[in-house]
């Protein structure tokens, strides 16, 4: 694989690019187990979704989790699949950019959101700085998915996030993954 500082410009001379850092725990190899459950778990959890909104759930989450490791992997995964570039560069403001989405895209997009962030809605026990999926958010998702696919969106939404929280912790070194690598 050429490595960023390979790059050369038109007039050949090197780009420098900030040094790769390696990760701070290869968390798979020292909790195996847990590593292979969520496999397990993942791949159970996008049964029945459709591949391209399961990855654009997976971008999204991601992109708000801060996940460098998982944005290269599911950007990547998604353009080999045929995902459209500018769909995925719009992604990070789809609120702005819905006229790149489907209705039932948008609703799996906010869901994710509300999910991923769990600051939505006002309650007794949280006042009003959230702590769950507000009710409108749901019930437009339930408008575009039946309950057992919404059940699996949810599952998937979670399961990233859990993906997420592993890579940002331990620093997980985007750049080197390959598409279909963990399909």
């Amino acid at each position: 694989m050429r490595t960023r500082n390979d790059e050369t410009t038109s007039d050949e001379t090197k780009t420098e690019y900030a040094p790769e850092t390696g990760p701070r725990l290869q968390w798979a190899q020292l909790a195996p187990d847990v590593y292979k459950a969520m496999i397990r778990l993942d791949r159970a959890a996008r049964q029945g979704l459709d591949p391209t909104l399961y990855e654009l759930v997976k971008i999204r989450a991601s992109q708000i989790n801060r996940c460098a490791l998982c944005i290269d992997m599911h950007t990547k995964d998604a353009l080999a699949a045929g995902e459209q570039v500018e769909r995925i560069i719009q992604l990070s403001a789809w609120e702005e950019s819905r006229h790149f989405y489907t209705e039932r895209e948008l609703a799996a997009l906010e869901l994710t959101e509300a999910v991923t962030v769990l600051t939505g809605g006002t309650s007794q026990a949280f006042g009003s700085g959230g702590g769950f999926v507000p009710d409108e958010v749901y019930e437009k998702a339930a408008q575009h998915f039946e309950e057992a696919e919404l059940a699996q969106l949810i599952s998937a939404i979670a399961v990233i996030n859990a993906w997420n929280r592993f890579g940002v912790t331990a620093r997980m070194t985007p750049g080197h993954y390959q598409p279909g690598a963990h399909t």
